[in-house]
């Protein structure tokens, strides 16, 4: 494992970096989001011909294909040859918490067995959550016009506010679910 490479990068190098592809993708008129890429990867297949949605010019979206195969190929990388086997610093009273949910090994890894194990994948519970919870994303991204990135990163830096009531929309979904529905099923 790479030691020196196993920590996030720090804000003020992180951010400014953003800055600069949000800039790059501003003055070249482009948006970055990850769920137009599903999209493209339909229209690539033929879906144009059963959904007009679906039927659009996608060969100028190819960059944001070569980046979803980046972050694809960088997430590969990143597991396995730059990871740590360092515990994850969690505050006590979030490992106990956790702990009380069923996890047995909360703040040892990144991705809990409970959830990403490949038996859990093939359990009834670990299908439906992958199946609802999939459809869930999709129907939200459709919905609200774009996925979290893409509100996130590319609507605010635009300042666009249907992505900022979309971002205030994903943060209170995301406390619903860890509050209320990810107690509910563990």
């Amino acid at each position: 494992m790479v030691e020196f490479i196993s920590q996030p990068w720090a804000w003020y190098v992180a951010g400014p970096i953003l800055a600069v592809v949000m800039f790059l993708l501003v003055y070249f008129g482009k948006n970055f989001g990850l769920s137009a890429n599903l999209r493209t990867m339909c229209s690539i297949g033929g879906a144009g011909k059963v959904n007009d949605f679906f039927r659009f010019e996608w060969k100028a979206q190819r960059w944001n294909l070569v980046f979803v195969i980046g972050a694809i190929l960088g997430g590969f990388l990143a597991t396995q040859f730059l990871g740590s086997d360092q515990p994850i610093l969690l505050a006590e009273s979030t490992i106990e918490s956790l702990e009380g949910l069923g996890f047995e090994n909360a703040g040892e890894q990144y991705l809990p067995a409970e959830l990403f194990s490949l038996e859990q994948v093939f359990t009834l519970k670990g299908l439906l959550i992958l199946v609802i919870g999939g459809f869930l994303v999709g129907f939200g991204s459709r919905y609200a016009g774009g996925c979290t990135s893409g509100h996130a990163i590319s609507g605010l830096s635009n300042l666009q506010l249907p992505s900022l009531i979309a971002v205030i929309g994903f943060f209170i979904g995301g406390l619903i679910m860890s509050f209320f529905i990810l107690p509910w099923l563990f």
